[in-house]
């Protein structure tokens, strides 16, 4: 019953969620003044192989937090096995991080960004059996004609609120969870690393879970509420 009358309230705090906080026509944020999250995380590989880093998996996975993962190309290949294990948990949902992430995509012309886009969709449904809905652009980088590009072909791009700064490898697990828990706000879409590439967010995510809960804070999928 307990279970029932939580989802009955999430379902409630995310039909009564307003206009997406938009950058560019992108979304930033899911402008909602509800203490309501996205938590969203990249999954990528450029040149180094990278698998996903299980001991965020499994404090998603033990804890039914609803998250999204933004994978690249190369990584969902490399990973496909683990990929659909996860299908199984219906509060990971899995979206379009362009197939060979490019730092600088914007760059390329629109052929060759348009293979990015649907070589990386057609990737992940042929592993997960489902079509993404979101895009985000490698590293950020983006001009308003590949975001267009992005809209022409179906897709919303969704980047974040602010930058964890989890990639950075001098960041502590103190400072991360400081820095997360003093910028989040109601609505935010908070972006982290499950590449392995994220050096201390398997430490320091279970810490900022928990105090962003006390303070009242629900955990939404990017699908329910966009």
């Amino acid at each position: 019953m307990l279970k029932y009358i939580t989802a009955v309230l999430l379902v409630l705090l995310t039909m009564s969620a307003p206009a997406q906080q938009r950058e560019d026509g992108i979304i930033t944020g899911l402008g909602s003044d509800k203490k309501i999250i996205a938590l969203t995380f990249d999954a990528c590989e450029t040149k180094t192989p990278s698998y996903f880093d299980e001991k965020i998996l499994s404090f998603l996975i033990n804890n039914k937090i609803p998250a999204a993962i933004f994978l690249s190309g190369k990584f969902a290949v490399r990973n496909e096995s683990r990929i659909k294990q996860l299908l199984k948990y219906n509060f990971l949902e899995f979206e379009n991080h362009s197939l060979n992430h490019i730092q600088h995509s914007e760059k390329l012309s629109d052929l060759d960004f348009t293979k990015e886009l649907k070589g990386n969709e057609t990737v992940i449904k042929n592993i997960t059996g489902r079509h993404t809905r979101f895009f985000r652009f490698p590293a950020g980088n983006y001009n308003k004609q590949k975001v267009k590009l992005c809209r022409d072909n179906g897709y919303e791009v969704v980047h974040w609120t602010f930058a964890s700064g989890d990639p950075d490898k001098n960041i502590s697990a103190k400072k991360l969870i400081s820095w997360v828990n003093y910028k989040t706000k109601p609505g935010s879409i908070l972006i982290f690393h499950i590449n392995g590439r994220g050096y201390r967010t398997g430490e320091a995510l279970p810490v900022i879970i928990s105090r962003l809960k006390k303070l009242g804070y629900s955990f939404v999928k990017l699908e329910d509420v966009i």
